[in-house]
């Protein structure tokens, strides 16, 4: 009998705007990888600027959770996969060259095809 691996994944549409949820999301997804659990995060509309270098470093803790330095620093040593829209950061003039070490553009069809072989799907 084999083994499946179990997958999730989260859609964080939210930054600084709303830094609690982003928190949420990252410490959720931290939280899988801990269970053994294949986990991606997929940052959509301003959840991008998560992944844009030097961001995060201005948005202050809060609801309790680590700064979100701290939170996606974890979630990316932990072995995460984070994945950016890329509609949306060719909209907000960000260059792949200008993401944070291991956030990787992705289309469309690359995010339903994770989010179809994915056991739960959460959005933040």
């Amino acid at each position: 009998m084999s083994e499946t691996t179990e997958k999730i994944i989260y859609f964080c549409t939210h930054a600084g705007e709303d830094a609690e949820k982003a928190s949420i999301c990252f410490a959720m997804a931290s939280s899988a990888l801990a269970l053994e659990v294949e986990t991606t995060v997929a940052l959509q509309g301003s959840g991008v600027y998560l992944a844009q270098k030097g961001y995060v470093e201005h948005v202050p803790a809060t609801g309790g959770f680590a700064p979100l330095t701290k939170l996606i620093g974890d979630y990316m040593e932990l072995g995460g996969k984070l994945l950016v829209c890329k509609p949306c950061v060719e909209e907000r003039k960000i260059e792949e060259s200008d993401l944070i070490e291991g956030a990787k553009v992705s289309t469309g069809g690359t995010l339903n095809m994770i989010a179809l072989e994915a056991d739960a799907q959460l959005v933040y």
